[in-house]
């Protein structure tokens, strides 16, 4: 894999007293984005949008579609948001332009530590963490006399409580959708038993660690909607907002819908904190990732260069004031507030960053492709996590890796 670095993982700026235009350039061209669906891209396209012709594409699929978009020639889209996730693909697959000259150009009001560098090269600007992160309603943790739990088996034991209390539908929700949210609960669970995925290529899952993660899992799911298995992001986040569990370890950038008086009926009564450990002794059971905006390879220098700037104006301070609550932004003027506290302790207690490596994304499609037939009693863990492997070591040789 191609050496990539984040120079910094966060960092929070002091608030400037500068104050800008509703957009800086002329933009005579029209410029399409594609990118995820959530408060934060909703509030850096919308800055974009004040220069006019501009017209952004938001989809919660979009990871599913944005290479097929981008290899298009012309690219369909001129700017791509990205996450970790979803950057290393298009990397690979040589899909995006390299930005130090537009950086040199336009970009004297960025942070150092918002450049996504590749062999040397900025491929990405970063604005924000992300990360997933406890999220309890604190009224209730109080009516059953517990802390905040700190562990996974300490979660366990308060969801316990509150369903014999009878306080709420359901304790816990969690984005255990089949698929990628589901791999993902699983990554983050093992990671933190400081277990590592892989011994160079091959993939190493089947063992103690992956073992105890299903195990975990599964008595989880016991305090949770039957339906967990349809449960994305948007799903528990509506479960939260509408008072239907007490306790879930949610992305970041869903914190600020719990406390949106227009949709929220438990405003100001969730608290954040960092996500609960696998084991008593280690880190947050979450990895970190950030988000921002790249351009495409396939469009005209001309092109890229507007589509910079129209970039840059989503991503200025003005739009970090008026949408604070929004993310963990990275970018200049961001001060932290009181929903983003989880995302920090997880920063702070040495949460891993989701691995940037070209192995990961076979090993997360089988995951997401097999976890599931163990919390539905099909199969083993043994037998579950042999058929992960399986279908990791098939795929990695048909891509080269093994």
């Amino acid at each position: 894999m191609k050496k990539l670095t984040l120079s910094t993982l966060i960092a929070l700026s002091s608030l400037s007293s500068v104050s800008y235009a509703a957009c800086a350039i002329e933009n005579t061209q029209e410029v399409k984005t594609i990118s995820a669906s959530f408060a934060a891209w909703k509030a850096v396209t919308q800055a974009m949008a004040e220069c006019g012709n501009v017209s952004s594409t938001l989809d919660s699929e979009f990871k599913t579609k944005v290479g097929a978009a981008l290899a298009a020639k012309p690219s369909l889209y001129h700017v791509s948001g990205v996450a970790n996730g979803t950057f290393v693909p298009l990397l690979n697959s040589g899909l995006l332009r390299p930005l130090d000259d537009l950086v040199v150009k336009y970009g004297k009001n960025l942070n150092p530590n918002q450049f996504i560098q590749v062999d040397g090269k900025t491929m990405a600007i970063a604005m924000m963490i992300n990360t997933q992160h406890f999220m309890y309603r604190k009224d209730i943790l109080d009516k059953v006399g517990l802390d905040t739990p700190t562990t996974w088996d300490e979660v366990l034991v308060a969801a316990e409580k509150i369903q014999q209390a009878d306080l709420i539908q359901y304790p816990l929700g969690g984005t255990y959708q089949t698929g990628w949210n589901l791999a993902m609960e699983f990554i983050n669970m093992y990671l933190g038993f400081g277990t590592d995925l892989f011994d160079g290529n091959q993939a190493t899952v089947n063992n103690e660690s992956g073992i105890k993660t299903l195990e975990m899992m599964k008595k989880l799911t016991a305090y949770m909607d039957p339906e967990y298995l349809i449960a994305d992001p948007t799903f528990v986040q509506k479960q939260l907002q509408q008072g239907n569990v007490a306790m879930a370890n949610l992305w970041a950038t869903r914190a600020t819908a719990l406390d949106n008086k227009e949709e929220s009926q438990v405003v100001g009564k969730v608290y954040m904190s960092a996500a609960p450990k696998s084991m008593e002794n280690g880190h947050p059971a979450s990895t970190m990732w950030w988000d921002g905006i790249t351009i495409a390879k396939n469009i005209t220098d001309e092109e890229a260069k507007n589509a910079f700037q129209v970039a840059l104006e989503g991503l200025d301070e003005e739009m970090v004031k008026e949408n604070a609550d929004a993310a963990i932004w990275l970018i200049k003027g961001y001060k932290p507030t009181r929903l983003s506290n989880g995302a920090i302790q997880n920063a702070i207690n040495k949460t891993p960053s989701y691995p940037l490596t070209a192995n990961i994304g076979l090993i997360h499609s089988a995951l997401g492709k097999n976890v599931s037939d163990y919390l539905t009693g099909q199969k083993t863990a043994e037998e579950t996590l042999q058929a992960v492997e399986e279908d990791y070591t098939s795929a990695a040789k048909e891509s080269g890796l093994l």
